[in-house]
């Protein structure tokens, strides 16, 4: 597994795609902290990037990867390796690529600005935590939904259409039913509807640590008391590692039993 995961990681570190990433994060890391030289607006801008575009690049990589190395994938399954070592070991591939990507290319612009020196290095950390979770979990759902499609084009449009549900379609969703049951105590269901999307977990926890939850609205004062104390940060960040494990454990339940 672990040949597998340094040819699949170095494969994309050399991409032209995984540069274009790396490049746009540090590209915008310097230019927000050169127009506002304040740490803490610049996480928050990031953030409102960081829970949409991350989610995207990671569903458009894992599906284009997993059909883009088809025949490769073949050749190995020809050979007496075990299926969940192959795709496993892609995964994490795919993943890790991504997210140091993530990492390099906010991580320098918030070094050379002196992160470590002010006292917003925490709400930095939370912002990488939050968007390297939202890349293996995204990575994994896409790679899940190449493996149940065959078709090319079907698996992409599938998985592009995924990626909108929790990005745009599940809020709207969720504020149609806020507004249709606005007469009943709705606190707990927002409290649950935001565990189900880990595009909205990753936002609430970082506007949380970064004490600005009036931007939450009437249910703010709910999640600052659930989502603000150590317990509810440790069932968050738990929620998120579930976000991750389900569809590992069905990519490789799947790559089990497809047929090849």
């Amino acid at each position: 597994m672990i040949k597998i995961l340094k040819y699949s990681f170095s494969d994309l570190m050399r991409s032209r795609w995984s540069f274009i990433y790396l490049g746009f994060y540090l590209i915008l890391g310097f230019v927000l902290l050169f127009l506002n030289n304040d740490l803490s607006k610049g996480i928050i801008t990031l953030m409102n990037v960081i829970v949409v575009l991350t989610p995207m690049i990671g569903t458009i990589f894992g599906v284009m990867y997993f059909y883009n190395s088809r025949e490769f994938t073949e050749l190995l399954l020809a050979q007496p390796v075990k299926r969940s070592v192959i795709f496993l070991g892609q995964y994490l591939g795919i993943s890790l690529s991504l997210s140091l990507s993530l990492i390099i290319g906010l991580g320098l612009p918030f070094l050379a600005y002196g992160i470590f020196r002010s006292g917003e290095i925490a709400n930095f950390i939370m912002l990488l935590i939050s968007g390297t979770c939202l890349t293996f979990i995204f990575v994994a759902l896409s790679i899940n939904i190449a493996l149940f499609n065959s078709n090319k084009i079907k698996g992409f449009g599938y998985a592009i259409l995924m990626w909108l549900f929790f990005a745009v379609i599940y809020d709207a969703l969720i504020l149609l039913s806020m507004i249709v049951f606005e007469d009943y105590p709705l606190d707990n269901y927002a409290l649950v509807a935001s565990f189900l999307n880990p595009i909205d977990l990753s936002r609430i926890l970082i506007l949380l640590k970064l004490d600005i939850s009036a931007l939450l609205g009437y249910t703010g004062a709910l999640f600052q008391r659930f989502f603000g104390t150590s317990s509810g940060l440790l069932y968050s960040l738990l929620m998120l590692t579930c976000w991750v494990a389900i569809p590992v454990m069905l990519l490789l339940n799947r790559s089990r039993s497809k047929d090849f």
